[in-house]
């Protein structure tokens, strides 16, 4: 049996050092606008490729069928991996991140995890690095806490919709989503998680309360408000710079049974947007509050009468939307059966303050589960055509309320000409609600407003629907708010250079590198963010901040480092 696991071992060395020396050509991407061309590979290379093919793993570590790793939601980027971990315990992570960190000088290897393959620009893909396959992970199992502040301990690999699932079982759910949840958890973590609650509850990065993160290093650390504060913000919407999320502590509260789904057009946007900006300064509001933006579509309200019911069916059999910019109103009210008696006399209450247009009022009654999960059925239907693994150059802009008034009356309706490739969101948060310290970037100002662009391309297209086109109008956008100065910050950034992401992060890119040196010193990790550089060597400075990761920006002393 030794001498069979030797000449194994022995066998996958060599064959990953013949495989260090082949270029695989499947690493280029017609549509990559920086991709670097492979070096010839060296010695070292193939070392250290050596070096993981000798690690044992509670689950395992693949140098073959990889391509998967190399694709994202994006469909614009791939990057191929040298190896793939699927990860079976926290410390098959650990290991392998602590085996290249060791390696130092020696090695160009990085390290990323992928969740659920829905990134949009290859952020989760290591160029000839080690991607890991965090829906492996399945440690610990789900723990429901049901006191006073409920909560439920999940893998950062587990999907939000399973997390629903089980919790409703226990008659909870967390308080804030994203709005498709078919996503991991240590994914949304990363960036931010916002949805149409975070008007109320914050994005979700608000609604943690511990984390177990393999820092850059190797370490496994638990951190929350009071233990190793400095990393628990830095890791929250720190787009996986600074440590891998295995392990969350989800806020819960108790969990509705019912929605009411309502939506209504405005011609206004100033109108619109009041009326969004009042509702989510109410102390009685709605659930949800969420919009988007519609331009030159025929036949709209005949599109949603196969899921909603018009108030006054005959005025709404006489509205047209063809060649209109029309603004939609997207709300939503919880409530449990025992409700029922009033619960439409609420909405009635909610409603008459607003000013929409009164023919296009449109309700739904649906459960609480088939609400939030209402995106995976667009999917489902949009996988039956083949029309859901497209590429999707998506663009999410965060915008100062001082701002959004000009940028509605360039963009909606000048240079987007209509919503054809694609839904257009657009409401307003208040972060005044939210916690502070987290890495996520946002506006100067405490309202903003996310409006996000999610277009579908065509592949072989070369027209209005194709991915050139998409790609132009999205620069013209972007270089109007440059030259407007409107205070913009983009949400799941994406830049080119450093200097590009120092101005994304204003002021807060010296605490933001500085974190970087301490909890991943040599740059290992997330490399496809394109933020930081692989480093080479640590001089003297780096090693005196890495010998005490344990203290952070914060200065508070370590508790939990396992």
């Amino acid at each position: 049996m030794i001498n069979f696991k030797q000449n194994t071992i022995a066998l996958r060395i060599l064959t990953v050092f013949l495989v260090s020396f082949t270029i695989n050509r499947k690493n280029l991407c017609s549509n990559h606008p920086f991709f670097t061309p492979v070096k010839s590979p060296s010695v070292h290379f193939a070392t250290a490729h050596s070096s993981l093919a000798e690690m044992i793993f509670d689950g395992h570590l693949s140098f073959e069928n990889t391509e998967h790793t190399a694709k994202d939601f994006g469909g614009r980027y791939h990057f191929m991996p040298s190896a793939v971990l699927y990860p079976k315990s926290v410390s098959d992570i650990s290991s392998v991140v602590k085996n290249i960190f060791q390696m130092g000088e020696t090695t160009e290897l990085t390290v990323v995890a992928r969740g659920h393959g829905h990134s949009l620009e290859g952020q989760a893909q290591a160029h000839r690095g080690v991607v890991i396959n965090m829906e492996s992970l399945r440690e610990p199992e789900m723990s429901f806490h049901t006191g006073i502040m409920p909560y439920v301990d999940v893998s950062a690999g587990e999907l939000w919709i399973n997390i629903l699932h089980k919790s409703l079982k226990h008659g909870l759910a967390p308080k804030s989503w994203t709005d498709y949840l078919h996503l991991t958890v240590g994914g949304t973590l990363s960036n931010a998680g916002i949805s149409g609650q975070a008007f109320e509850h914050g994005p979700q990065i608000d609604n943690v309360y511990q984390l177990q993160v393999v820092t850059g290093t190797g370490e496994v650390v638990i951190c929350s408000e009071e233990q190793h504060s400095d990393l628990f913000h830095a890791v929250l919407g720190g787009l996986g710079q600074f440590g891998i999320i295995t392990r969350a502590r989800i806020a819960l509260e108790p969990a509705p049974k019912k929605v009411k789904w309502i939506r209504a057009l405005y011609s206004d946007f100033t109108i619109f947007s009041k009326d969004q900006e009042r509702l989510i300064a109410s102390e009685n509001s709605f659930n949800y509050i969420e919009g988007f933006v519609i331009i030159n579509r025929t036949g709209l309200l005949d599109n949603w009468r196969s899921s909603f019911s018009s108030k006054d069916p005959i005025q709404a059999n006489q509205f047209t939307s063809e060649g209109r910019v029309l603004f939609c109103l997207e709300v939503a009210k919880y409530f449990n059966l025992e409700e029922s008696d009033h619960i439409d006399k609420d909405i009635d209450n909610l409603l008459s303050d607003l000013n929409y247009i009164q023919s296009t009022l449109f309700l739904s009654e649906v459960s609480y589960v088939d609400f939030l999960d209402r995106v995976h059925v667009s999917e489902l239907k949009l996988q039956e055509k083949g029309l859901w693994e497209v590429p999707h150059p998506w663009l999410n802009l965060l915008i100062p309320r001082s701002s959004v008034h000009l940028f509605a009356k360039e963009v909606f309706g000048n240079i987007l000409s209509d919503t054809s490739n694609g839904p257009v969101l657009i409401y307003p948060v208040n972060k005044s609600r939210w916690k502070n310290g987290t890495s996520m970037v946002t506006p100067a100002e405490n309202v903003f407003y996310l409006i996000a662009f999610l277009s579908s391309a065509i592949p072989s297209s070369t027209g209005k629907d194709g991915l050139e086109h998409i790609l132009t109008q999205h620069q013209r956008i972007l270089n109007f708010c440059g030259r407007s100065n409107l205070g913009i910050k983009q949400y799941l950034p994406h830049y080119r250079t450093q200097e590009e992401w120092k101005a994304h992060f204003g002021t807060f890119w010296e605490v933001f590198s500085k974190r970087k040196s301490i909890y991943d010193p040599l740059a290992i990790l997330a490399p496809g963010q394109r933020i930081f550089q692989k480093r080479r060597h640590l001089d003297n400075e780096d090693l005196k901040l890495n010998s005490s990761v344990d203290k952070g920006l914060d200065g508070n002393p370590s508790k939990d480092i396992i």
